[in-house]
């Protein structure tokens, strides 16, 4: 602990602890001093002697303060627009997204295209709804609506004649058009089909843009966040680059989050725009803004069968199927690739689903550890849902982090009717392993992948201690329960962990003198009260640099 200093009073201390610093011994204090927007003394009744006649004092009153959480993974302006539109994330209910969309058009004459999106894939046979149902709701205009993991999208016969997509139309090499026994377009498309309709979307305006980001980052304040790595930055399918909206929030003093920006890989593409993004990094890396990242999207998702395996996916009758997946980015080519970006200095921030896309991702950093030396890149692998046991010690080895969306470790529908049963047995039970890669000496970091799932850390870390949904009904069994971290490791994946993978380890991630004054304050202790109410613990006040920028009702 901190003897307090003598340079005068501090402008803000938090008392009345429990305070957890996530410091190297998971230590404990009571007060905390602000001065400068840097903490300046951690510890106990003696911290109290900085109070001065203008201090601002918090009563924890046996709350936990926190160091601020960080999601490595996350993609706000996306989900800020998402809000403002036809927004179906809140409910898995077919009918129920009918009667909204149906509604949000009434409601919207004016616009030309119905857009928006977040709905569940359980809410329809087989993850793939129909045209047909859209047409019935909205038959005057194009509707085009990701699915809440923007691997897929729900379209309706405007939007499909639009794109002149017919029965005569391929299938693009990274994705899939759902189509009937006759090869009629049936209303889903998948993967790298979504962007044959994405393109005639719309772009939002400027000032959309902004206003997207600015919803989103006063979501993520008020769930504890004070920075976060925006996993795309640049323009995918029907996605639209959001770094005009941080430059513009950054010129008006507006973006109060820390942020590291990965810039996208175009898989469409080769080496030929590595000089691309080593200028855009330039162009784009200031104040609180960086954009030091690369994001590869590396394969698909499990359920529509785009996750990338090392074996084929079962087939309905339980018998091997011949589809193992989609690798985006040849795998030899993608040792290239991150073997350059590498020697550039870059971070590769790859999305790994499939046990494939897990090793070919790994196999890519040993390729440029082996070629440059262990140079302070900071790779890191998101989502890890099916991770073979033989890679496991391959990140500690390489220094690779491992980046967890902890709420996804669950029984859920997805879960239980889209994914065990074409996984298989044993391969069922290599997914998320969070407690083997712990094990295994990773470093782990986590992100929430909003608007995919609840951008709430907490939720998350009750999943990572629990293993069951906070949503689940009672009696619900843990997922793989020996796949458990405890609470004090879950959140320092939320914390540290993942400062650490933003290169912001040195001034965030651990309360600690000298660090920025990035802190949370919840209305509890959930140390102090059992596993399973972790997640009704919710956020009272968070602060940037010591500066208020959430608080409670």
């Amino acid at each position: 602990m901190s003897h307090p200093p003598a340079q005068g009073p501090a402008d803000l201390v938090l008392t009345g602890g429990p305070v957890h610093t996530v410091g190297p011994a998971r230590s404990r204090a009571t007060s905390v001093a602000v001065r400068g927007g840097r903490i300046v003394a951690v510890g106990h009744d003696e911290v109290r002697e900085l109070i001065g006649p203008r201090t601002e004092v918090v009563d924890l009153a046996g709350k936990l303060l926190l160091p601020g959480f960080q999601d490595a993974h996350v993609h706000p302006m996306g989900a800020g627009l998402e809000l403002g539109l036809c927004h179906l994330g809140d409910t898995a209910d077919a009918d129920a997204y009918l009667r909204r969309i149906g509604a949000y058009a009434q409601e919207h004459p004016e616009v030309e295209w119905i857009t928006g999106g977040g709905w569940s894939l359980e809410a329809f046979p087989g993850g793939t709804p129909t045209a047909a149902a859209l047409d019935a709701v909205v038959p005057d205009r194009p509707v085009f609506l990701p699915n809440r993991d923007h691997h897929g999208a729900w379209v309706n016969s405007r939007a499909l004649e639009r794109a002149g997509i017919d029965a005569r139309t391929p299938d693009p090499a990274d994705g899939r058009i759902e189509r009937d026994a006759e090869g009629n377009p049936t209303g889903m498309l998948q993967e790298g089909a979504v962007h044959l309709v994405g393109r005639l979307v719309p772009d939002p305006t400027p000032q959309e843009q902004l206003a997207g980001l600015l919803r989103a980052q006063a979501v993520l304040h008020s769930h504890g966040v004070t920075a976060w790595q925006d996993a795309i930055v640049g323009t995918y399918a029907n996605l639209t680059d959001p770094a005009p909206a941080y430059l513009t929030a950054l010129d008006r003093g507006l973006l109060t989050a820390r942020v590291v920006g990965a810039l996208w890989w175009d898989r469409e593409r080769g080496a030929e725009q590595i000089p691309e993004l080593v200028a855009r990094r330039e162009e784009l890396s200031r104040d609180r803004f960086r954009a030091g990242t690369v994001k590869i999207m590396q394969d698909g998702i499990a359920e529509n069968h785009t996750a990338a395996m090392l074996d084929p996916y079962l087939a309905g009758c339980g018998c091997a199927s011949d589809n193992s997946g989609i690798s985006f980015v040849e795998p030899g080519e993608l040792r290239k690739y991150v073997t350059e970006l590498d020697a550039h200095g870059f971070q590769v921030h790859f999305h790994a689903l499939g046990d494939r896309a897990v090793r070919e991702a790994l196999d890519a950093v040993e390729s440029a550890r082996a070629a440059n030396g262990n140079r302070d890149t900071r790779h890191h692998l998101a989502h890890l849902q099916v991770v073979h046991p033989a890679d496991l010690p391959r990140f500690s080895a390489l220094g690779a982090s491992a980046n967890l969306q902890m709420l996804w470790a669950a029984h859920e529908p997805q879960m239980d009717e889209l994914t065990l049963p074409f996984l298989g047995a044993e391969r069922g039970t290599w997914q998320y392993p969070f407690g083997d890669l712990l094990r295994a000496g990773a470093t782990l970091a986590a992100g929430s992948d909003w608007p995919v799932s609840s951008p709430d850390p907490l939720q998350a870390i009750h999943v990572a201690v629990n293993r069951v949904s906070p949503e689940a009904p009672e009696g619900t069994p843990a997922f793989l329960p020996e796949q458990r971290i405890d609470l004090g490791t879950a959140i320092a994946a939320y914390t540290a962990g993942s400062a650490h993978v933003n290169h912001l380890g040195d001034i965030t991630g651990s309360i600690t003198v000298g660090k920025a004054a990035d802190l949370v304050v919840l209305d509890r202790d959930p140390f102090a009260g059992p596993p399973e109410e972790i997640a009704a613990t919710r956020v009272l006040e968070t602060f940037v640099e010591g500066r208020r920028v959430h608080t409670g009702a």
